[in-house]
Order: structure tokens, then sequence, then C-alpha cells
């Protein structure tokens, strides 16, 4: 019975589960007609959510924001459904096909229950995934990238000037690395080729890039910084420079980092920012761009590279892409005016993108030459509306208006012109624009510094140890400056290397303050100018022959007159001594035969310079020891006139009247001067004025010497230049300690003297005592027919008598070496020396010279050049093979 009832419950929960399932499978089919209808509306209304939720993604994409992943895997899922949802309803007609009995039944009952179960199955699943797809925001900011590649311009020739930087970068050494140069050179296109190098190259650096600028701002510089590292929303935008700064630093101390700053003006204080120092992170970079060599050095940048103008033909590429063929080639001369134009651009990049794109439409030589014509006059209105503004920051950066003075001065010198240092200081002084000395010995030093601020800034440029030049555009940007913000008071009428004939029309220049037409070819001066203002007139290196006497009449306020280098100028017109306020006069290289007495009226002058006067025959007594403020004397002759007139001339005998008259000018700091006898030389010696201010002297002609104590000469102690000239009875100079005149120094050593010169002494044998001038850059010797030895070995214990220690090595300071007819000359020295900066050996006429003091360590790392002729090159003894190979490169045949 049990067995019966538990039988008969089987089979009923059997047949039930079989009810049940056999109804779930007719639900699906039953159900189709209701379900399709409603998975399509679901269907559409997923297309819409996901559309919605497209159009928010690409938004964020367009505003550089990163999409959730969550939101990219929704609308993933959302695409793979709408896809089968698709597949489903399309396949719907044919499953409705098949029902029967109402939709209660079907034809093909397997089929239609599996289509009803996935229509089913997808509409739940649709209606899930809506429910998932309501996202507040749909993106966050990116991930700062590693390197943010930066636009640029084609860069032109900076491939070498790139790869010495990414040298320094891969030093690890090198933590800071400062480029300077001219405005518009080319910096900021250089740290962008660098910027975008890290994306190329193989790097673990996260690099950053920020604009510093001239009144830079510590907070905008960090928010630059702060948009790199991630750092950009409002409320990190609103925190303190401090706060910001604590952030920056958290961030780079952990990172091998590179920070880019362009265009730095002053020191920025990388504590102050949040950027670590590099050498607290091993291997971090700080690359900068600056206008000055000065900011480098606040930087403490371990290496200072400097961006240079275009060579020429790099330059001229340029430009040439700039113009186009279509104007190049409109007409077969206009190449060559292109040219001449292009040069006016000096090989400043901006200067020769400016000009070359306003010069690509023009097409006719007219055009070209008037273009060329302006440039040399003014400036193209290209340059002045877009070049020199730019680089007028440099000029107002100047700290005072005393340096830019002297900067505006300097554009009186023709373009590309070699200005000597020591001569533009002398000018400023006696301008009354250096003043804080009374004293030009001490004015030196400010104008040295101020010189060396302009260089620093990149407005001069060095021309060799003694000499600056200033870049084209910057003279012409530094005039365009007086004409256009300085009229008033620095009015500048500049026709300096013009190519002038005749002067200029009077009326042009009446107003002028400075005026310059030197390096022209003006033969006279005929005109009777009115300029009450006048202050500078640089007429030098013309071929002046007259000056009419009415000419300098009415300039009642002149201070600086340059006449220099007039070699057939012989008189000086009558009206020149009504110049009263005159304090700098320059006759040098000039054919003067004498000077007026006239000339006592100039009671302010300060500078007289009459070196290699040769045709000056009389200066009057009296007429010296009237200018009672001067303070700079030169009197320096390359050729000996003998017919001197006896009456009334300080220039008969050998300078001894001369010496009385400049014994009492007390304000005398810098002497240059001739003697010519022994016992002037003695009376010179005897003043203490003269030791303290005597920077050159000549000894000429001593005839009735023929051995020459050269120590009676080292209380002179500012001598830089000593020269010996047609000694012909001198034999020997000798290094003997005197009583008379002791030095107060342990070693009597002529540490000042930087150039010797001896000429025509023909007896003499050897100059050994030149080991006394350790300091000696420049060593002449010519016309000495007796000289055997320059140093002998055998007055080694006289050197080291004056000295008080052994022979130390000599030259270690020589730059420049010039023998030249020594006939019996064989030895400079008697073993190689290092000559660590020796630049040029000039030898001819010495063809007993056999060995030089040379090895194949001699002048290294120096472009050594000697220069002979073939066959005493080919007659030298070398002292191994590899001597000779290793300056075989540094000979230049220079004689037949």
């Amino acid at each position: 019975m049990g067995n019966c009832c538990s039988v008969q419950c089987s089979f009923e929960n059997f047949l039930l589960r079989g009810w049940d399932f056999i109804v779930g499978h007719a639900n699906y089919v039953c159900k189709l007609q209701q379900t399709l209808p409603t998975l399509s509306a679901a269907l559409q209304e997923l297309r819409a959510q996901r559309n919605d939720l497209l159009r928010q993604v690409d938004l964020a994409e367009q505003r550089l924001l990163k999409p959730f992943e969550q939101v990219q895997l929704w609308l993933s899922k959302a695409e793979t459904m709408i896809t089968e949802a698709e597949k489903l309803i399309a396949d719907g007609p044919q499953q409705m096909n098949n029902l029967c009995l109402g939709g209660c039944a079907s034809k093909s009952c397997l089929s239609s229950y599996k289509f009803g179960k996935k229509v089913a199955k997808m509409l739940q699943e649709i209606s899930d995934h809506k429910s998932k797809g309501a996202f507040g925001k749909v993106a966050e900011n990116q991930p700062a990238a590693p390197v943010v590649v930066m636009p640029v311009e084609q860069p032109v020739a900076l491939e070498s000037t790139i790869q010495k930087v990414w040298s320094c970068i891969e030093d690890e050494d090198v933590g800071i690395i400062g480029l300077y140069g001219l405005g518009r050179v080319g910096k900021t296109t250089l740290l962008t080729e660098l910027n975008n190098k890290f994306s190329t190259t193989p790097n673990d650096f996260k690099v950053i890039w920020a604009l510093v600028s001239k009144d830079y701002d510590v907070g905008k510089i960090q928010d630059r910084i702060g948009g790199n590292l991630g750092f950009s929303d409002d409320s990190w935008k609103n925190k303190s420079v401090e706060e910001k700064a604590v952030d920056i630093y958290g961030v780079l101390l952990n990172k091998k980092f590179v920070v880019l700053l362009d265009d730095l003006w002053k020191r920025v204080d990388l504590k102050q920012v949040g950027i670590p120092q590099p050498s607290q992170t091993k291997g971090s970079k700080l690359i900068f761009t600056t206008r000055s060599l000065g900011v480098c050095g606040e930087m403490e940048a371990q290496k200072k590279i400097k961006v240079e103008c275009l060579e020429p033909e790099k330059a001229w590429e340029l430009f040439q892409d700039k113009v186009g063929d279509e104007a190049l080639n409109s007409h077969p001369d206009i190449p060559n005016l292109a040219k001449q134009v292009a040069e006016r651009c000096g090989g400043l990049p901006l200067a020769l993108i400016t000009i070359g794109r306003a010069m690509a439409c023009k097409t006719t030589l007219e055009d070209w030459k008037y273009a060329i014509e302006m440039l040399k006059r003014f400036a193209l209105p290209k340059m002045e509306n877009e070049v020199f503004p730019l680089l007028k920051f440099s000029y107002d950066n100047l700290p005072d208006a005393t340096m830019k003075c002297c900067l505006l001065y300097c554009c009186l010198y023709p373009e590309d012109y070699c200005i000597p240092k020591k001569r533009l200081v002398e000018h400023w002084f006696c301008e009354g624009l250096l003043n804080k000395f009374d004293r030009i010995s001490e004015a030196q030093m400010q104008g040295g510094d101020i010189i060396s601020s302009f260089l620093n800034a990149c407005l001069l440029e060095r021309d060799g140890e003694d000499c600056v030049k200033m870049h084209d555009v910057i003279r012409d940007m530094g005039l365009w400056i007086t004409r256009e913000f300085e009229a008033t008071e620095n009015n500048f009428f500049v026709k300096a290397g013009a190519q002038l004939f005749e002067e200029p029309d009077a009326k042009e220049w009446e107003s002028a303050k400075r005026m310059s037409v030197m390096k022209n070819k003006i033969k006279v001066l005929r005109e009777t100018p009115k300029c009450p203002n006048l202050r500078t007139l640089f007429l030098s290196e013309n071929e002046l022959q007259v000056i009419s006497h009415g000419f300098f009449q009415f300039i009642p306020h002149l201070t600086v007159l340059d006449l220099s280098r007039n070699k057939e100028l012989r008189a000086l017109p009558e009206g020149i001594s009504q110049l009263v306020s005159l304090e700098c006069f320059d006759l040098s290289f000039t054919g003067i035969e004498e000077l007026p007495i006239e000339l006592k009226s100039w009671t302010k002058l300060k500078m007289l310079d009459l070196s290699c006067m040769d045709n000056l025959r009389k200066i009057p007594q009296h007429l010296i020891c009237s200018f009672s403020k001067l303070q700079i004397f030169r009197m320096w002759f390359r050729m000996y006139l003998i017919d001197y007139p006896n009456e009334d001339n300080v220039l008969k005998g050998g300078n001894e009247k001369l010496i009385e008259e400049l014994k009492g000018l007390q304000h005398l700091n810098i002497l240059r001067i001739q003697i010519k006898a022994m016992f002037c030389l003695e009376r010179f010696l005897s003043f203490n004025l003269f030791r303290c201010c005597t920077e050159a002297l000549e000894l000429s002609d001593f005839r009735e010497s023929k051995e020459f104590n050269v120590l009676c000469l080292e209380n002179l102690e500012r001598l830089k230049k000593l020269q010996f000239c047609d000694c012909e009875s001198m034999n020997e100079i000798k290094m003997e300690k005197l009583h008379t005149w002791v030095s107060s120094k342990e070693t009597s050593c002529f540490h000042t003297l930087s150039e010797v010169i001896i000429m025509g002494c023909k007896k003499l044998k050897d100059v050994t005592w030149l080991m006394l001038a350790p300091n000696l850059r420049t060593l002449w010797i010519t016309g000495c027919a007796k000289m055997e030895e320059i140093l002998t070995e055998g007055k080694l214990s006289e050197v080291a008598g004056v000295i008080g220690i052994p022979c130390p090595k000599p030259f270690l300071k020589l730059e420049t070496l010039h023998l030249f007819a020594l006939a019996k000359l064989k030895s400079i020295y008697w073993d190689a020396l290092p000559f660590p900066c020796l630049k040029l050996l000039h030898l001819h006429g010495c063809r007993e010279l056999k060995k030089l003091p040379l090895n194949s360590d001699s002048a290294k790392g120096n472009r050594l050049s000697i220069e002979g002729s073939k066959d005493w090159w080919a007659a030298i003894e070398w002292e191994n093979e590899a001597t000779r190979n290793a300056l075989l490169p540094s000979f230049k045949s220079v004689y037949a």
C-alpha cells in the first residue's frame, strides 16, 4: 500500500513538472506577438541612449579629456546588444508566420520556443543595460603625456647646436644648461626642437615646458608647469604660490624630469616655483633660454651655449625660401640683388624671414634696388614694425640711462666695424657718460663693466681681445631708436661708411647732438655749419685735405672731435681754437705738420692723441703744459725726422722739453711717449707721475748706449707696451738690479707688459730678459741682423737672480710671435715649449732657423697658424715624425 502511494506521488510530481515545462515553453511562443514589438521599442531607446552618450564622449575628447573605461565598456556592450537585437527583429516576421491557433501554437514548436526565449532574454538584458547607462560624468582630464609635441617652423642650421645641447643632456654631471644669444636668433625654436626630440628619442624623462618672459609671474609659471603634471582644476589654480610649490616639488622630486624655461630676463627662483635642483634627482635637467649671458651665471648654468646668427650660406638658404622662386626668377639680376638684401640682415633669422616675406612680391629690379638703398639709409617698414620693436626689449631692459646712451653711441661707427674698447671707453669718459669716477684709469673699470654687460646681453659681439662689434641689425635698431624715441635728447646724424665724396649739407645736421661721417671719401670741408647742440663729431678715415677756417666757428659745445686717419690733412684750420668745450681730440695717423699755439684755449681738454703723426715737426713750447686737465696723452712716431725746427719746439732733441711740460700735468693718467736719449730716459724715470701713468714707452735711436739695463723700467707699474727702435749701438739688454730704482716687490717682473716690439737693433744678440714678462701676448722682432737666439740658456742665472726662483717656462701667455729679417737667428728656445695660447707664428728672412721650440703637444687645443716660406718649412729639422705630422696642417705658405 505504501509503495503504491509513493509511486503515485512521484508520478504526479512528474506530471506537474512536465506541465510547467510545457506551459513555460508555450508561454515563449504565445507571448511572441507582444515581446517582439516590445524588443523593437527597447532597441530604439537603447540606440538613443547610446547616441547621446557617444556625443558626450566625442565632446569630451575634443576638449582633450579621457573617457572613463566603464563608459567605453558600456558603449561596447550596447553595440553588441544592438547588433543582436537587430538580428532578432529581422528574423521576427518569419517566426510570426509559424504561429497558428491565434498565436497560441506554432507549426515549428521547437524553433518558435527557442526564438521566443532569445527575445525575452534580450529584452531583459537591454532593460538591465539601460539602467546601468546613467553616468554623471563620462570623462576625466587626460593623464599628462611624457612629452607634449609642439608645432615648430622648419629649423635652419640648428643641427650642430641641438647636438651640442643633447650631449649635455646625456651627461649626468650637467644639470642646468643655459642657451643665450641675440633676440630672435632662434633660441625658442631650438628649445622647441629639443622638446620634440624627446618624443622621438627613447628616454625616461618627464618633459615640462613653461614660458617665462620679461615680467614673469611665479603663479603663472606654476600653472603652466601644473598643467603638465595634471594639476589643472580650478581648486588647484586658486591655491597660494607656496601651496602650488609644495605640490609641484612633491611630484617632480620623484621623477626624472626635464624643465624647459623659455625667455628668461632675470634669475628665476626654482625653490619658489617648486622645481627641485636637478642635482636632487639623478639625471634631471633644467634648460632655459635668455638673451643674457649674465642670466646664465645667475641661474648657475653648468653649460652656457651661445646660439649664433646664421652663417652666410644658411642665411641665404632661409632668405630664398621666404622670397620664393617666382620673385627670384623674375629677372636674371635679381638673385645677386637679393643676396645683398640678405647680407643686410646679418644672419638674424627674424630679419631674414620678415624681409624675405616682404620681398616675395617684388619682381622688378627697381623694387630690389630701392630695398637695398632703403636698408643702407634707414630700414624697411617691415623691419621697423616687426623686427625692431622685438629687439628693443633688450635696450629697454638696460638698467639706466647711462648704459642706454653708451649703447646708442656705438651706432656712430660704421657697419661691421671693429670698435677698439679702450678708445670707446675714452670717448664715453670725455662725453661725461662715465660719471662715477673723475680719473680715466678708474672710469675704464666702469666702461669695461658696461661693455661686459652689452656682451652678456648680446648687444655687442667680441672681435678679438681688444675690440667689439655691433651686429648690423642691432645697429639699425639703435639708429631707429634715436629717430623714433630719442630724437630730442640724442639726435644722431650718421652717414658712416656711406661712400660719401662730399660733406653732407649743413642744414641736414644743424640740430644733431652726435654726428658721424667717418670712413668715407670726403676730401674738403667747405661749409660753415651752425650747430649749437653738437657734442660729438667723427670725421676719421676720410681723405680730408682741407678744412675751411670757418668750419668750427659755430660749434661751441663740441666735446669729442676725431680727425684720425686722414693722412693727407697737413694743417688745422684757424678757427679750430674756438672749440673751447673740447675734451677729446684725436689726430692720430694724420699728416698734420704743426700744432698751433692758439690751442691753448682748450682748457677743458682731457685726451690728446698724436700717435703715428709722421709729419709732425713742431709743437710750440708752453702748449702741452697749458692743458691742465689733460688725462690721456699719446705721442708715438713711426718715422723719425731730423730737421725739427729749433725755435720754440718741444720736439727738438730727445723730447726732454716735452717731458718738462708733461711733468706739470697733475691729472695725467695715461701716457704713451717716445724717448730718444738715455739722459732723457733717466730724467723721465725720476718723476713719480710717469711711474704711475706710463702705459706705452718707445726707446728710439739710443746711439750712445751699448748696453741697456732693462730693470731701470721695472717701476713703471702700468707699462703694457715697450718698443726698442733703431738702437743701432745696443748690443745687450741686461738684467742688473739697481739701487736707485728699487721695486717694492720681492720679484722684479714686468707683470703688466703685454706687447714688445724690437726693430732695427742691429747688434742685439738675444732678448732673454723677456722671461721677466710672464703675461706677454705679442712679440715683434725685426731687422736685428746679429740676433742669434731669442732666449739664451746662458742667461738663466741672471733671470733667476732677478725673480728669486728657478727659471719658469716662458711665453705661457704669448698669442702672436713675428720674426722678420733675423739673418743669424738659430734658436727661439733650446727646448720644446707648451705655448698654450699661441695662435700665430710668422717668420720671414730667418734662413738659419732650423728648429722650432715645438713638439706634438705644443699649442694643443689652439688653431695655431705657422706662416713662412715653403723653402724654409722644408728645411725645418723636427724632433720626430709625430711632431712634423701634428704641425703640418698648421703651416701656411705666405712667401714665394
